[in-house]
């Protein structure tokens, strides 16, 4: 399968098939996002400042926190999480990695290179009133 890139998504093409088949960079941060919410531990993924702000006003953005750089070798990915409290960051840390590329790789067929885990936060559980 060739891959080359065009307006920031990927055309693949292979002999035999009907037509090109398109994967945009947002698709992959979606699908790397979702994966490292998916591993116990990781409390939600952590944004820029502007990311927070679309949040808050009720536009939901599935790749927050995720930076993903598609080449035609390979998917480098960058994320940002926020860990909850009492877990370990080295065993969330490599489950996160491995989730996200299991995820890429068997939705898209690319081959990711480079997992990046940034802990950005710890989400320490509110204490409910009695």
């Amino acid at each position: 399968m060739a891959a080359e890139s065009q307006n920031g998504s990927y055309s693949f093409k292979e002999a035999g098939v009907l037509g090109d088949i398109q994967i945009a960079d947002d698709v992959i941060a979606i699908i790397a996002g979702l994966a490292a919410t998916e591993v116990e531990g990781v409390a939600k993924m952590y944004g820029n400042i502007t990311n927070e702000l679309v949040s808050k006003l009720g536009m939901k953005n599935l790749s927050k926190g995720v930076k993903v750089s598609v080449s035609p070798e390979d998917v480098k990915v960058d994320l940002s999480i926020e860990l909850k409290y009492g877990y370990s960051v080295i065993d969330v840390s490599s489950k996160v990695q491995e989730k996200v590329k299991q995820a890429i790789e068997t939705m898209t067929g690319l081959t990711v290179s480079q997992v990046r885990v940034r802990i950005a936060g710890v989400a320490i559980a509110k204490e409910e009133k009695a």
